[in-house]
């Protein structure tokens, strides 16, 4: 059979087993008027004032979204917000772009994300998690992490957050409070919030928010500077809004991840030889590094010691910026990898990507077609797939006869699941 996949910009299609079995997320529906169904949600927001009263025409205000790597429809919810704010003056707010450990945003992106004439009529800026000067130190949290936050943000008068709400491999959903942290976090607190106990615990994982390490450090840490109002949404895979939860930070994500997880949870009959993932086309599958999303959709469903083919692009490398490149590198062998990061004693921003990949490449074979050279993805201890179509029957082949495969053409924007194990 053929199947689209998601790949870059474009897509990608592969000739795959007929039997094999498409798993794909419950297609949200798009809102018919996307802009007046925002103006609904801010104005009879989830247990918060109305976003125009909220704001006072005096007041600095600034607002935290996402970054060039995810699919925040940006270009429509930033200019809505300047408009149901357009009683306070363009010079006192700030859009801050919560980039987390990664890479700056270059104008032709921001331009991309925004539109030429938010870019004109308002200042954006994006967060440093590098450069102290841009942070603040607010305590320390229960588990002994010192919290460092944006201090733009934590210096406006009005803070708003934007993002949208989609399964996350360790905070169960992201949205809510994770645009804050690690968004606009000091690099200290996101390598705390990365450390190799907390993503290895089996409740760091999709679809959970209960008792989960990851979302508990980040929800205690935005109690400390919460923002006064939250515009979040689903998307389908058209990147056409779904729903919008906006209103009190807690409050509004916990409705939006319920109705997220209602289209994103998958449940499959059992484990297969071979599994076919992407990690959801561009913006996401820019790097390797963001591609443990969509290798760790697919981990769950693979027998052991099966085989994962992975489709993604790689526009941006390993990427080139931050520290992933060299620690996957470091060692050559999977279990070699795990053990220097669990030692006690190393601590790189940009570790939990590579634990992960090394966790997964215990568990199951990983061949990988991108656009990068072939030396490039074996220095990564990975398979290189040039052609992934006759990649998938060769390793179909070698499972046996009664091989079995699937297939997530969007990759980690569907989280399945054996059916015995149904999520919480």
């Amino acid at each position: 059979m053929n199947v689209r996949v998601t790949y870059g910009r474009s897509g990608l299609d592969l000739e795959l087993p007929d039997e094999t079995l498409v798993i794909e997320p419950t297609e949200g529906i798009a809102l018919a008027d996307e802009a007046a169904a925002f103006r609904s949600a801010v104005r009879s927001p989830i247990a918060a004032p109305a976003l125009r009263e909220l704001v006072g025409s005096h007041e600095r205000v600034v607002i935290v979204t996402s970054d060039i790597t995810r699919a925040t429809p940006n270009e429509r919810l930033i200019p809505w917000i300047l408009d149901e704010l357009s009683h306070v003056p363009a010079e006192q707010i700030t859009i801050l772009i919560g980039t987390g450990s990664h890479r700056a945003t270059t104008r032709d992106e921001m331009e991309r994300m925004f539109g030429k004439a938010t870019l004109e009529r308002v200042r954006i800026i994006d967060h440093d998690a590098h450069d102290m000067s841009h942070v603040l130190h607010l305590g320390t949290t229960s588990r002994g992490a010192d919290v460092y936050l944006n201090r733009e943000y934590l210096q406006a008068d009005k803070r708003i957050c934007v993002g949208f709400i989609e399964p996350h491999l360790y905070a169960g959903f992201s949205g809510g409070p994770k645009g804050i942290m690690p968004g606009i976090a000091g690099i200290e607190t996101v390598k705390f919030f990365h450390n190799a106990k907390m993503v290895g615990d089996p409740r760091s994982t999709w679809l959970n928010l209960d008792g989960n390490p990851i979302q508990d450090m980040s929800r205690e840490v935005v109690a400390m500077a919460p923002p006064h109002f939250l515009v979040n949404v689903t998307l389908n895979s058209c990147n056409a809004i779904t729903g919008f939860f906006c209103g009190d930070y807690l409050q509004a994500h916990l409705i939006g991840a319920a109705a997220c997880k209602r289209q994103s949870a998958q449940p499959v009959p059992h484990r297969f030889d071979v599994v076919v993932t992407t990690n959801g086309g561009y913006p996401l599958d820019q790097n390797l590094y963001q591609c443990i999303k969509g290798l760790s959709a697919a981990a769950p469903i693979v027998k052991p010691g099966g085989t994962i083919v992975m489709c993604a692009e790689l526009s941006d490398g390993l990427p080139d910026h931050g520290n992933f490149k060299d620690i996957v590198r470091a060692r050559s062998t999977p279990r070699e990898l795990l053990a220097m990061i669990e030692s006690p004693d190393y601590s790189v921003y940009d570790q939990w990507a590579a634990q992960s990949q090394a966790m997964i490449l215990l568990h199951a074979q990983v061949r990988f077609h991108s656009s990068l050279p072939d030396d490039v993805i074996r220095s990564a201890m990975l398979v290189p797939a040039r052609d992934p179509s006759a990649d998938v029957r060769e390793a179909m082949k070698a499972a046996g006869p009664n091989a079995t495969c699937a297939v997530l053409p969007h990759g980690p924007y569907v989280v399945p699941y054996v059916a015995e194990a149904v999520p919480a």
